[in-house]
């Protein structure tokens, strides 16, 4: 069997168990999650988590670029660097890689002949259990040196969470996923601090007031030493362009002198990053604090290294100047909102096409808001996903909002109907609302550009 054939039949076998991010919310409200089945998977499989140290990172948002800016500077500082994540864009083994390769088609089959007598003995097992057992399984037969692992779902109850890290981390915490996780923060706080474990320390990302009363309430019950981004390390930014963004970040550190305690001054380190927007900053700030606290041997200057070279597509990536094409992940509220800034920042008072696309799911309306003013069409579209909502409703909710908006589906046919009016208007491209979405844009792209 050639190795495509064996891949695809790999990935039949993994569809062919519950998926839950092809269900609907109202499924996903019912769904069993715990962590017994993925406990007995691991002890299955002689626990290959345990073998490298980890750096586990939860979060609504941020959390994959921290996961990329992290494992960027683990490579460069000359750890070989397991990364998982999810979802993907194009391929599913974008999900497991190592120093930036993917693993291979053959590899990824390969890996699921191994677990499949293991999967069969663990019942009602989902497709992304298996898929986080193959990652950290593989992870531990490459013999890497440390690994950055995203949680998938919450956190309390996500597969990851049987790994015991070297540093927790959260990104910015904000309302998504409100059927699994509960419509407060203070409940999506109390789930995302489920990854905290007792003693290990824990890096925020800085948080609304509600979701940080929880995380500082965890952390204290668990005996676990608490760093804030904007209180005990602090950052400032620097100079952008279409190209880079700079920060300054300085840490505070303590130490005892005559039997108190006393903050001593840190020299700042000045990083740059391609990574565009001033949410990123935050980002990388608080994977420069996770990285201090992971007790692994790094230096500011691999970190420097690092975060300049890191790749993560889909964040506010600019694939053409003239007229502008950006692809962007946001899919919830804050996400747009911070959108919404960062085009402010670099494209001030420009007129923007929005290839828009979303789960059924979220809040389109909120989204859409966000950009009133500055989108001058928004073309409604659908990806190829079963959590995909109709472009119809899309207009529905535009026209309410006094946002012009058309229905153009499928993907391919919406960006090819926004280069042809960029073309006379000069206008921003933009594709947004759905990660699903923009990684079809993506590919739609790169198929106009002859990209491979």
């Amino acid at each position: 069997m050639d190795n495509e054939t064996a891949y695809n039949l790999a990935l039949d076998y993994l569809y062919s168990f519950v998926d839950y991010s092809l269900k609907k919310s109202s499924e996903l409200a019912r769904a069993d999650f715990n962590l017994e089945r993925m406990r007995a998977l691991m002890t299955r499989l002689g626990n290959p988590e345990q073998k490298y140290p980890i750096l586990h990172v939860a979060g609504t948002k941020g959390k994959g670029s921290t996961c990329a800016l992290m494992a960027s500077a683990l490579t460069a500082a000359g750890y070989k660097t397991g990364l998982y994540t999810s979802p993907h864009l194009q391929d599913y083994v974008e999900r497991i890689q190592i120093d930036w390769q993917y693993i291979s088609h053959a590899q990824l089959a390969k890996l699921v002949e191994q677990v499949k007598p293991h999967v069969a003995a663990v019942p009602k097992l989902t497709t992304f259990e298996i898929t986080t057992a193959i990652g950290l399984l593989y992870f531990a037969q490459q013999k890497v040196e440390a690994a950055v692992i995203e949680v998938g779902l919450g956190g309390r109850l996500d597969a990851t969470n049987v790994v015991m890290p070297r540093v927790s981390v959260i990104t910015s915490l904000s309302y998504d996923h409100m059927a699994v996780l509960g419509n407060t923060l203070t409940l999506i706080a109390g789930e995302k601090a489920g990854i905290i474990k007792p003693g290990v320390p824990v890096i925020s990302a800085t948080q609304k007031e509600e979701a940080r009363v929880v995380l500082e309430r965890v952390a204290g019950e668990r005996h676990c030493p608490l760093t804030l981004i904007g209180r005990e390390v602090s950052f400032s930014a620097g100079e952008h362009s279409l190209d880079e963004q700079t920060l300054a970040i300085c840490s505070k550190s303590k130490e005892l002198s005559k039997g108190r305690t006393v903050e001593k001054s840190a020299e700042s380190v000045i990083l740059r990053l391609p990574l565009l927007g001033q949410h990123q900053l935050v980002n990388a700030a608080t994977a420069y604090a996770a990285l201090k606290a992971s007790g692994l041997k790094i230096s500011d200057e691999a970190i420097a290294k690092g975060f300049a070279n890191v790749k993560w597509p889909c964040r506010f990536e600019i694939v053409r100047r003239t007229p502008p094409v950006i692809l962007d992940s946001a899919h919830n509220g804050d996400s747009f909102e911070k959108l919404a800034q960062t085009l402010e920042d670099y494209f001030p008072n420009r007129g923007v096409i929005l290839i828009f696309g979303s789960s059924e799911d979220k809040d389109i309306g909120g989204m859409l808001a966000t950009l009133k003013g500055r989108v001058k069409l928004v073309l409604a579209t659908k990806a190829v996903h079963p959590r995909a909502i109709e472009p119809e409703k899309i207009v529905e909710t535009a026209n309410r909002l006094g946002i012009r908006c058309e229905p153009a589906a499928p993907v391919a046919t919406a960006l090819k109907r926004a280069l042809e009016l960029a073309a006379d208007s000069g206008e921003i491209i933009l594709s947004a609302g759905s990660m699903f979405v923009t990684a079809e844009v993506k590919t739609a792209w790169e198929k106009i550009n002859h990209i491979k």
